[in-house]
């Protein structure tokens, strides 16, 4: 019997590895990764040569083997079991997986798929990804359901709904409110997402999911943010909020609604956008006394902010969006026409975007990353999320830029590891399982052969530029190998396996990527 259990597991095994197209191993009984230099996630410097040992996918052990430039002492080296796996990682980094704390799972507009989306996703080192609503409660969880099986390639997924998502009618009533959150629970959802609502509507939806240990997410829409702003909702019990929508209007002293244009439309997105980068100037000055009254409350409310800094980079400064060497070659035919000026796809409002627009944003960039800054030291809870799929901005290379975006807010790389990896698992309340590199965690790492801590270009998929001591400039970095659930992946191969995606997009439509207006 036992004999047969090995056979049936190696069949398993054999046939997980060949769907996956080699480009992921595993899970395996033992797993040993070897001298790597380890930065745990927790915010404490980084130490090595270690080994870190994993039994079916549980951290069981992490070795300290030795001292830098210095052989390392085999005896203190764990042992390889029979048909255990192990990775040389002398020399390399390890991580704890990063946790994408706003991640879309592609979409219909943008035609990108899942299948294209997790490659770029597990290539950049993400192993956890929280979607604020998408397509569907039920497509998230059945990919959900299948990631955790290892039946795809994909990270671990959690579904937030989308407030009302799949209601026969719109919810009008505090009790449709509390019906449609026990509702989504049984469907499966990890927690919701919510755009706003009237506030006795959103009173009872936070109330409900509270009493049902769910947990919830808010972008709050301009629509309904004049009667609901981001204390509103944090008072109520929502645990986390999305960009910064509603806390500049949470922060206003001589006004209650944002000072729009008379001729502003909503429906017009360079309207929306162009006004929206107006809108810290108009909020209380940093560290004034309102300033901080908000901010603490926030604090004390053990309230999480996911600021997505990067997908609105492309208003600061639309050329570096628009022209980031990555479009080339992992950049769908269909998302990049849906990236293109139009006054329908969502994101993509370059009606007339100029010099004004971008100097407004870049003064709305200073003051509102003072704020997350300062929440950040006093304690609050900042953690990382890309949005991307619009505005230009490519799933998982986002995730990367949005941590460079943190430490251009004043965050210090560790602090920056740290809200990529253990503030996401703490907000997820999925800290004893993943977010940092402890015994008894779940296997969740990035290995890359450079040190992030020293800069963070090298976590991108197109790695970074270096000129060498004989002047040869090359690129070195690139996440080597992420591990999630115990399962090896190839970052390298993943990004070829889209890179054929996209080839065979672009042959079929014999597509070239084409700036706007350059015919």
């Amino acid at each position: 019997m036992r004999d047969l259990a090995r056979l049936l597991s190696l069949l398993f095994y054999l046939n997980l590895f060949a769907q996956n197209n080699s480009s992921s191993e595993g899970p395996f009984n033992q797993l040993i990764i070897r001298g790597a230099t380890l930065i745990n996630g927790n915010g404490s410097p980084p130490i090595g040569p270690v080994d870190i040992s994993v039994k079916n996918d549980k951290i069981t052990n992490i070795s300290v083997v030795g001292y830098p430039g210095v052989p390392i002492d085999k005896n203190k080296r764990p042992k390889l079991e029979d048909n255990g796996r192990e990775i040389d990682a002398s020399g390399m980094f390890v991580l704890p997986g990063f946790i994408d704390m706003h991640g879309h799972i592609g979409g219909v507009s943008q035609g990108a798929d899942w299948d294209y989306v997790f490659r770029l996703w597990l290539a950049h080192g993400v192993t956890t990804v929280r979607e604020p609503s998408g397509r569907s409660v039920n497509y998230a969880v059945d990919l959900k359901q299948r990631s955790a099986k290892n039946k795809i390639i994909a990270p671990r997924i959690l579904a937030y709904t989308g407030f009302g998502q799949g209601s026969k009618m719109p919810i009008k009533t505090a009790e449709q409110a509390r019906e449609w959150v026990r509702q989504n629970a049984k469907n499966g959802a990890d927690g919701i997402k919510f755009f706003g609502a009237e506030p006795d509507i959103m009173i009872a939806a936070l109330d409900e999911n509270k009493k049902l240990g769910l947990r919830s997410a808010c972008h709050h829409a301009q629509l309904k943010v004049a009667r609901w702003n981001v204390l509103n909702s944090a008072r109520a019990g929502l645990t986390s909020m999305e960009h910064w929508y509603g806390l500049p209007e949470a922060l206003f002293e001589d006004r209650t609604i944002q000072d729009y244009s008379p001729d502003f439309n909503y429906q017009n997105e360079q309207d929306r956008f162009g006004e929206a980068g107006k809108l810290w100037s108009q909020a209380a000055k940093p560290y004034s006394d309102h300033w901080n009254n908000v901010m603490n409350e926030l604090i004390g409310l053990d309230f999480t902010i996911v600021p997505t800094f990067n997908i609105y980079e492309a208003n600061r400064d639309l050329h570096r969006a628009r022209r980031a060497e990555w479009h080339e070659d992992y950049t769908l035919p269909s998302l990049w026409r849906f990236y293109q000026p139009s006054k329908i796809s969502h994101g993509s409002y370059w009606h007339f975007w100029g010099t004004e627009e971008e100097v407004a944003w870049k003064e709305n960039y200073r003051l509102w990353m003072t704020f997350i800054n300062e929440y950040k030291n006093r304690g609050g809870r900042v953690c990382t999320g890309s949005d991307s799929g619009f505005i230009f901005q490519l799933y998982g290379f986002a995730f990367i830029r949005e941590m460079e975006m943190l430490r251009e807010a004043g965050f210090h790389p560790l602090e920056v590891i740290r809200s990529a990896t253990l503030n996401g698992a703490e907000a997820l309340g999925i800290d004893k399982q993943t977010g940092s590199i402890e015994i008894g965690k779940n296997a969740d790492f990035v290995i890359v052969e450079e040190n992030p801590l020293k800069n963070f270009k090298v976590l991108y998929g197109t790695g970074a530029i270096k000129l060498t001591k004989d002047n040869k400039v090359i690129r070195v970095g690139g996440v080597k190998y992420t591990i999630r659930q115990g399962v090896v992946y190839d970052a390298k191969k993943l990004l070829s396996e889209v890179k054929e995606m996209v080839d065979k997009a672009k042959e079929k439509e014999a597509f070239e990527i084409l700036q706007p207006g350059i015919n």
